[in-house]
């Protein structure tokens, strides 16, 4: 049984006890670092139940949409399409009555802590997160306590119908699909070391997405099939990762660890399993997103706009990902080599417990940059510190598409892709990105 152990968790959570928010009065707080700071809660809750990279995905698509209900009625001028005409959910009734709501703010916050509670089984751990916004609201006068009860039941009618959305998207009904078993022959996925931890997500293709209207019109291209016989596009790519791996300079290693972003991660001490808690993929992007926000300079609710439309890209890309991934049910370069090359050799990351084709982390991250670079333009650069608190340096990029390549090849470098599942990759995250920006692009 793995021990849980929360030391990197725990580092977390002290740099971000040093980095309260300042409340001043209203006219003088920075929305767009107070929403990341807020929204941060529910990353630290994510990384505790060790969301899966969909998973996580799934509830900052949910918490980020309420915050975006209210603030899209709250008159904050936005300067692209609404996100929920582009998607089915247009076929709702979203009308949100704002009588006695002073501070729409406010209430979103409220709103996407609530969801943030009731979508995941750590939720519970948001009520004390929930009661310390409320008193910092109160002192830096967002709301005064006459207003106070007034909101709380707005934000939570707002938070219930998101939740009557996700309670209908596939997800509950997971667990009564046929549990995934790996198949027998060459060239299939199999479980890998150190924890041979089982395949995750099996059945996530028939989760609803947002935009994505028929998932095979964002299918890959063909990967390239098991074969050993030198010369293969196969057997030249496997030794490819081999070579890779027993020949990394350090800067690699540095993008390869920078980008790891697995939960999964398992370290054995003697007879000892300790489980390394870390943020996901999305959750890299999503930290990329309140970054980027904040040097934007956005109000809260273009902040919220852009969270909501970055959270349910990344839902969309890893439905479209995993589909692919359980399709094609490849094996990891891993588990080949200690087949057929060298029993003791292993990546420099540990090997995320799921099929190899397409690279997840590919996907999502050019869907993200694609619609990053169309709301904040192409040479928007920014310094990345979502990774500074597990101890790894800050890293600059001179624009989202450049820090994308930079996350797809990492894969490589980290030894758990074949370059075939990164760049078929990344051409299928860029055509998700392309159609949900080209759904919002153009005001109405």
């Amino acid at each position: 049984m793995i021990q849980l152990i929360k030391s990197s968790f725990a580092l977390l959570m002290l740099i971000f006890l040093v980095m309260q928010p300042s409340f001043a009065e209203d006219k003088d707080i920075n929305w767009s670092t107070l929403y990341a700071e807020e929204l941060f809660h529910i990353t630290e809750v994510m990384v505790t139940d060790v969301a899966s990279p969909p998973v996580a995905a799934r509830i900052y698509a949910y918490s980020n949409l309420a915050a975006y209900l209210i603030a899209r009625e709250s008159g904050g001028g936005f300067k692209h399409q609404d996100i929920l005409n582009q998607t089915y959910l247009a076929r709702q009734d979203w009308e949100i009555s704002y009588s006695g709501i002073s501070s729409p703010e406010f209430a979103s916050i409220y709103a996407m802590l609530k969801v943030g509670e009731a979508i995941m089984p750590s939720g519970y751990l948001l009520k004390e997160k929930q009661a310390e916004w409320i008193k910092n609201a109160l002192k830096a006068k967002i709301i005064s306590k006459k207003e106070l009860q007034a909101h709380l039941d707005f934000a939570q009618s707002v938070a219930a119908r998101v939740m009557e959305v996700a309670k209908k998207d596939g997800y509950l009904q997971l667990s009564t699909l046929t549990r995934y078993t790996p198949q027998p022959g060459e060239g299939f996925w199999y479980p890998t070391p150190p924890a041979y931890i089982s395949a995750v997500e099996p059945e996530w293709k028939t989760i609803k997405p947002f935009f994505i209207q028929n998932l095979e019109n964002f299918e890959p291209a063909p990967m390239a099939p098991f074969d050993m016989t030198e010369g293969s596009s196969f057997h030249d790519q496997l030794m490819e990762v081999y070579t890779t791996i027993n020949e990394l300079n350090e800067e690699r290693k540095l993008i390869a660890n920078f980008w790891d972003c697995n939960p999964f991660k398992v370290e054995f001490t003697g007879h000892m399993a300790i489980g390394v808690k870390k943020i996901s993929p999305g959750g890299h992007w999503i930290g990329i997103t309140g970054i980027a926000a904040q040097k934007g300079k956005l109000s809260f609710a273009e902040t919220a706009y852009v969270h909501a439309l970055v959270g349910m890209t990344l839902h969309d890309a890893f439905i479209s990902c995993w589909r692919a991934k359980y399709d094609t049910d490849r094996i990891r370069p891993e588990t080949v080599i200690n087949q057929q090359m060298d029993q003791r050799w292993r990546p420099l990351l540990q090997t995320p417990p799921f099929p190899e084709y397409t690279s997840g982390h590919s996907v999502i991250s050019r869907a993200s940059a694609v619609v990053l670079t169309g709301y904040f333009g192409d040479n928007f650069d920014f310094v990345d510190t979502s990774e500074t608190y597990f101890g790894l340096p800050e890293r600059p990029f001179p624009s989202f598409l450049h820090a994308s390549e930079e996350a797809a090849i990492s894969r490589l470098y980290g030894g758990i892709h074949f370059r075939d599942a990164i760049e078929e990759g990344v051409k299928q995250g860029e055509k998700i990105g392309n159609m949900i920006w080209g759904k919002v692009e153009k005001k109405e």
